[in-house]
């Protein structure tokens, strides 16, 4: 008997994603020269109301300019229920950014009409759709937003913890108990219809500490990544969300056990004196994947 192992896709991945005021554009350079996989450009919360237009024409602007290397740019746009919405949409969609990052959807049928109105707007097929996952309600239905991503450009989720605190009427807690179902629920949601998800902000700027704490609980939950607010946490992000040495050099040792003709039809094996399956392979095939991936982005950033 033996197994037939299919080369895996390329892998997704993406560790840090740092968030820049659109209203700022001494932030703008800061941001380029960091090692964030992502920056997304703000003209949602991060913007007054009376800069939200001069924002959007400075961040569209800048998209469409380059010179961001091979991190991604993605534009977060206000909401469809705001006088700035549709605009934004509409331009964002012209300054052709990796993604654009909706906030406050809450259901399926809002993905489908921002697919659509992407669609309509020139958008390529090839621009994403990141969403804010930040109501009571985005929660409760947070399979039917996820499952859209089977018919639509639907990417990944960022969640809006700062948001979901206000609206459960919660209080922070120091190892946020008050938010591990939404997050749990969040990410089995992402894993089953193949998208990334992000852990939201860290406040507290100054507590280098506490971020580094955060973002390990943030990667135990299984978040792909966090979003940033400051290029200092950039570094420890990306240190804590790769690949170890030591597990990437395990994957290696499995992939090449599997390999071996020696092993042809097992599917247990014993590597470095662990016990190993067939589902392991997978992943340290995509742990192997990742670590490559990572490798060649920060050549050439």
């Amino acid at each position: 008997m033996s197994f037939l192992i299919i080369d895996p896709a390329p892998p997704r991945f993406n560790r840090s994603e740092l968030a820049v005021p659109g209203s700022q554009p001494q932030l703008f350079e800061k941001a380029a020269k960091s090692a964030a996989d992502v920056i997304f450009l703000d003209l949602e919360d991060a913007v007054a109301p009376e800069a939200k237009v001069e924002a959007r024409d400075r961040v569209c602007g800048v998209v469409k300019a380059g010179g961001y290397g091979p991190r991604e740019l993605i534009i977060r746009i206000n909401g469809q229920d705001t006088e700035w919405g549709k605009a934004d949409l509409k331009a964002a969609a012209h300054a052709k950014p990796d993604a654009i990052l909706a906030p406050k959807v809450t259901s399926g049928d809002d993905i489908r009409w921002l697919d659509e109105a992407l669609s309509e707007s020139g958008a390529s097929a090839a621009l994403g759709l990141w969403v804010m996952i930040e109501t009571p309600l985005s929660i409760l239905n947070i399979k039917d937003i996820a499952s859209t991503a089977q018919t639509t450009r639907l990417s990944g989720f960022v969640m809006g913890s700062n948001d979901l605190i206000k609206d459960f009427r919660a209080e922070p807690m120091p190892g946020r108990e008050n938010l591990a179902a939404c997050y749990t629920l969040a990410i089995a949601a992402a894993r089953a219809y193949d998208l990334l998800v992000f852990d939201g902000v860290y406040n507290d700027i100054a507590n280098a500490e506490g971020f580094v704490a955060e973002s390990k609980q943030a990667k135990a939950f299984g978040f792909d990544g966090k979003t940033l607010i400051h290029p200092t946490q950039v570094e420890p992000c990306n240190t804590i969300f790769a690949p170890p040495a030591e597990a990437v050099q395990q994957s290696r040792d499995v992939i090449a056990a599997f390999a071996d003709p020696a092993n042809a039809g097992k599917g247990v094996l014993k590597v470095n004196g662990k016990m190993t399956e067939l589902l392991h392979l997978a992943q340290a095939r995509r742990m192997v994947a990742v670590a490559e991936a990572i490798a060649q982005r920060e050549a050439v950033q």
